[in-house]
């Protein structure tokens, strides 16, 4: 690459230290500098990394060189984050989800445009090599024509290792978690036209590692079944209380000519299975050797690669829109007890990776 995109990380929690990591690696992007409300976390992360201390957001988006911001923020404060970097003409790559809700997203996406800077959001899941290879599997027709996924999310209970983990129960288990398979299912397949949704409180009361008792009031389990535009059927199953179980993770696709499994929507080193129908199961080699088992930041290269080449970058705002409209509507049928349509947002799936095949 004959540039770097300057970059700054928002927010230096939890998922930062992955992120950081991978983005020193990469030729693209220069990593100048982190902030977060706790300065010291900051001033941490920039003796590890290299580059500076920025006091807030304010002095991230005063600096001319920061072309692109990395917002790590928790999940409340993502809309107004992304909103300040867009009017301040940097572009940027968000955390997953894009928004707490349809309005906030598209109204996102709409500022990006009206300024013609890029916006982009995590997940980037589907740019790994295991869920690669399970779509060239399905792209190539090994399944045949698909008609049905399984999506499992059994994520365990988050106080059992998370130093704070009452706030990721207060946001929940779709907006934390299940944007991952819903991301998945959307690129492979296309929108979402409209869903059937269950949810509840499983288990209430909690502790934290440390004895802290705390109860949560938004549900932690979630059933959905969801329609495609294309006229697939998806079933979603969702929850912060089985510690991995027998599903763990996984999906099935599942069509005329058979069935190909991924063991997990997350890690790259996943196993995929495939097999005709009638037939057992055979492991499918991967595209390649993951360089790590996940990689968070990797839409992040992916950003800065198409800034530089002036292509469309794949973890597109407007399909994070999607994704946060599918969310939207499950919570809705769930409190309801009734079909939900997902709004119309018409997004471009994003392309294999240039290394997955075609």
């Amino acid at each position: 690459m004959s540039k770097q995109i300057r970059t700054a990380i928002i927010g230096c929690g939890n998922i930062a230290n992955h992120y950081a990591e991978h983005m020193k690696g990469y030729p693209e992007i220069d990593l100048a500098g982190f902030s977060d409300l706790d300065s010291a976390r900051a001033e941490a992360f920039a003796a590890k990394f290299g580059g500076r201390t920025y006091r807030d957001l304010d002095e991230i988006l005063a600096d001319p060189s920061i072309e692109l911001v990395v917002n790590l923020t928790i999940h409340h404060a993502h809309a107004e984050v992304i909103e300040r970097c867009l009017e301040a003409g940097k572009h940027v790559h968000t955390e997953k989800p894009l928004a707490l809700s349809s309005a906030d997203a598209h109204r996102l996406v709409a500022l990006a445009d009206k300024t013609g800077l890029r916006l982009s959001s995590a997940p980037s899941n589907y740019m790994g090599e295991a869920q690669q290879t399970v779509w060239r599997v399905i792209r190539s027709g090994g399944i045949g024509t698909p008609r049905l996924v399984y999506a499992e999310v059994n994520h365990g209970r988050l106080e059992a290792w998370h130093p704070n983990p009452e706030a990721f129960y207060d946001v929940g288990i779709l907006w934390d978690v299940s944007v991952y398979p819903l991301t998945l299912i959307t690129t492979f397949f296309g929108p979402v036209k409209r869903v059937t949704a269950y949810g509840t409180v499983l288990y209430p009361d909690r502790v934290t590692k440390e004895g802290r008792a705390f109860r949560i009031t938004t549900p932690d389990y979630y059933l959905a079944a969801l329609e495609l535009e294309c006229g697939m059927t998806a079933r979603l199953s969702a929850n912060f209380y089985v510690d991995r179980g027998k599903q763990g993770g996984s999906m099935e696709f599942h069509g005329d000519g058979g069935s190909a499994f991924l063991g997990d929507f997350q890690n790259f080193d996943a196993p995929v299975e495939a097999h005709e129908y009638g037939k057992p199961y055979e492991s499918v080699p991967l595209v390649r050797k993951p360089p790590a088992p996940s990689e968070f930041s990797r839409g992040v290269q992916d950003l800065a690669q198409a800034i530089i080449a002036g292509r469309p970058h794949r973890t597109s705002g407007v399909h994070a829109a999607h994704v946060v409209d599918t969310i939207s509507a499950i919570i809705q049928s769930a409190r309801d007890h009734q079909m939900v349509n997902v709004g119309p947002t018409k997004f471009t799936p994003p392309t294999p990776m240039d290394w997955s095949g075609k």
